[in-house]
């Protein structure tokens, strides 16, 4: 028996041309060391939840990522406020795409990484 609730997302994957420049993106803006990891079948780079490690989040992998902006969008968690996030986004070579956005469940902007993947950040109030 899985404990998964049905339809639950469980996993991301964010497709990159360039594994250093996106590990070095990722780790510069969620605050979290990115590590390469070898051992399966594609090198992949997780992104740790919360200091726990891993969990039910995502990594990049070496891939053809979707024309600029045309994929799916995830959605990460901030560190730190969303403003100081969308900051390191610019920083590290990304692109703010959007505003703060106000929903129910708290505010989120769009970006685009490097390689022009669309991701969200999302802060809970």
């Amino acid at each position: 028996m899985s404990s998964t609730a049905e339809n639950a997302l469980v996993w991301a994957e964010i497709p990159t041309t360039d594994m250093d420049r996106a590990i070095k993106f990722y780790s510069a803006v969620t605050g979290a060391e990115l590590k390469l990891d070898e051992s399966g079948p594609n090198p992949i780079a997780a992104i740790p939840v919360d200091g726990t490690g891993i969990a039910a989040s995502g990594h990049i992998y070496p891939g053809t990522p979707a024309p600029r902006g045309a994929g799916p969008t995830i959605h990460l968690a901030v560190k730190g406020g969303l403003e100081q996030t969308l900051g390191r986004v610019a920083a590290a070579g990304g692109q703010v795409l959007s505003e703060p956005i106000t929903i129910p469940a708290g505010r989120f902007a769009y970006t685009l990484d490097p390689d022009g993947n669309s991701i969200g950040f999302f802060e809970r109030l």
